[in-house]
């Protein structure tokens, strides 16, 4: 061998011992409540979308997280452990969320870690954090492409998002044939979040009578939906399907039918009409009208500690962040709730193995235990979905919104078809 290639191997060792190192640093800083000094902090890492695409999401996840720090600490923190956050942005960015973590595991030293927001983001994110052996408890990475990656150490305490419009279709399909609408379409956009929704729903749909007069996939990236827009609107369906991913795209598509005179019977999208305040800001409360969404929580909701954290989160952040005075119940992100339970899952799983060993928590996730939390029963499978809570579609009618089915659900309210007309 010569001298080049000692010296190759020499470094490549010393990478190796280095990487090892830091791992064995990481985890040791996490191991269990014996490393933390009596009141020490536990640090918990995160990494959000504190600008670009996904900003609102991520702020209101922030919202979400601290409201639940603030509750814990309050009643005497982890273990005994006051809580820590560390949050640092990733700009909406895959690379980002990568070095965002990294950074916290191996030089920040935080003893857990909670996850970004969107399914875009969760999974690269968890890949890294599995390098680590770290556990990562989130919300927003329902997307089919997350569990299809083998992780063991991922968690969303969220319902998976591929069948979130199934209550939705089985209403739409099992209209009487007199009012049943015969025409829609669907539009969505290239996103791993958005696509599978739409996929099911319209597997879901076919053969009912319904005919698709247009069905497009669009570049997440695109920050013009009009073109898009008029083309939905010039085939007239009866029904729109949005993949939308935030308000703004929902917004654009408002407006733009609006412009050209059109108005669907049914209007559904995937995320936005959920964001309470933001949303309604954005189009008007007369536009709201109508609007549906899926989801596995509403700010009505009956659930105690649901109840607890509207309002505790109203009496912190109404009239100051998100929501407008006055702030309501219905007003709530839905965001605030997801970010809410995946705090309150992990401090389940840290009482039970009585420590921050990541690798205990991982194992208790994996029992088949079933934990509670705001948006209600969480039970992980051997991927790390939540299948335990139970899948709802939301209206808009006037100022409230209002969960509309499952329609044998007891909290279902009929459903108001067909929406109304745009108000401006």
């Amino acid at each position: 061998m010569n001298n080049k290639g000692k010296l190759f191997r020499a470094l490549g060792l010393s990478s190796v011992m280095a990487t090892s190192m830091i791992f064995i640093a990481a985890s040791s800083g996490a191991s269990s409540s014996d490393t933390l000094a009596k009141g020490a902090p536990v640090t918990i890492g995160i990494s959000l979308s504190l600008s670009g695409d996904f900003s609102a999401d991520g702020q209101a996840y922030q919202q979400g997280y601290e409201l639940w720090a603030d509750s814990v600490n309050a009643t005497g923190g982890l273990l005994g452990h006051k809580v820590k956050l560390d949050i640092v942005s990733d700009a909406s960015s895959p690379t980002q969320v990568v070095t965002n973590y990294q950074d916290l595991i191996s030089v920040k030293h935080v003893n857990l870690t909670f996850g970004p927001f969107s399914t875009l983001l969760t999974l690269p994110a968890a890949q890294a954090v599995n390098r680590y052996g770290f556990a990562m408890l989130e919300g927003a990475g329902g997307g089919p492409s997350v569990f299809q990656a083998g992780l063991k150490n991922v968690f969303d305490v969220t319902l998976p998002v591929s069948y979130d419009l199934a209550p939705f279709s089985k209403w739409l399909t099992t209209l009487p044939a007199s009012t049943r609408p015969t025409t829609i379409a669907y539009v969505t956009s290239n996103d791993p979040f958005t696509q599978p929704v739409v996929d099911v729903a319209q597997k879901l749909i076919a053969g009912h009578g319904i005919k698709t007069v247009y069905n497009k996939v669009f570049p997440a990236e695109a920050t013009d939906y009009t073109a898009i827009a008029d083309a939905v609107a010039a085939t007239k369906p009866q029904v729109v399907m949005l993949g939308s991913v935030d308000v703004p795209t929902v917004s654009a598509f408002m407006q733009a039918f609006e412009q050209a005179h059109f108005t669907p019977k049914v209007f559904v999208a995937t995320a936005g009409p959920d964001q309470g305040q933001a949303f309604t800001s954005a189009v008007g409360i007369g536009n709201a009208d109508g609007m549906m969404v899926p989801n596995s929580w509403y700010g009505s909701s009956p659930i105690a500690s649901s109840r607890a954290m509207v309002a505790a989160y109203i009496k912190k952040d109404g009239g100051t962040k998100v929501c407008a005075n006055p702030c309501t119940a219905a007003s709530v992100n839905a965001d605030i709730a997801e970010a809410y339970s995946v705090g309150e899952v992990m401090a389940q799983a840290v009482k039970a193995t009585g420590g921050f060993n990541n690798a205990d928590i991982i194992k208790y996730l994996h029992s088949g235990i079933t934990l509670t939390s705001v948006q209600g029963a969480v039970k992980f499978n051997a991927l790390g979905e939540n299948l335990a809570q139970t899948a709802y579609t939301f209206q808009w009618q006037g100022a409230k919104f209002v969960e509309v089915n499952p329609t044998t659900d007891k909290g279902a309210v009929p459903v108001l078809f067909p929406k109304p007309a745009w108000t401006s």
